[in-house]
């Protein structure tokens, strides 16, 4: 009878453990970003002038990062992560382009044909 216990009480033990273990989340410090979380930048490009120009901007791994675009003139917008994303820019207002990093860094993103850098995303995880 004291092995049937012993055996009684493993097995209560175990599955206790794995209940309190599922239900304890992530206790790791990480920071989670919900999916429908995003962080937008405003660009503007009027009269050979790009706003903003050099700045530094804040993001998660993870985070939806929207571009929202009102240009005079054509351009490409290159954002240097991985993997890397090339959007057209076309010479009209409210264009929205969209990604998601997945990889911490530094990433810029720029304007190729004005040779400019708009932000550097500061990614943490």
């Amino acid at each position: 009878m004291t092995n049937r216990r012993l055996r009684y009480g493993l097995l209560t033990l175990a599955v206790g453990s794995l209940l309190v273990g599922c239900a304890s989340g992530d206790r790791s410090g990480a920071s989670t970003t919900p999916a429908s979380a995003s962080r937008t930048v405003d660009i503007r490009i009027a009269n050979g002038t790009v706003s903003p120009a050099n700045t530094r901007t804040e993001a998660e791994v993870g985070e939806r990062i929207v571009l929202r675009v009102d240009s005079d003139t054509a351009d490409e917008l290159h954002v240097h992560s991985d993997p890397a994303h090339t959007f057209a820019v076309a010479a009209a207002s409210g264009q929205e382009f969209g990604f998601t990093v997945t990889v911490p860094g530094q990433v810029e993103i720029e304007l190729h044909h004005a040779g400019r850098t708009v932000t550097t995303l500061l990614v943490r995880q």
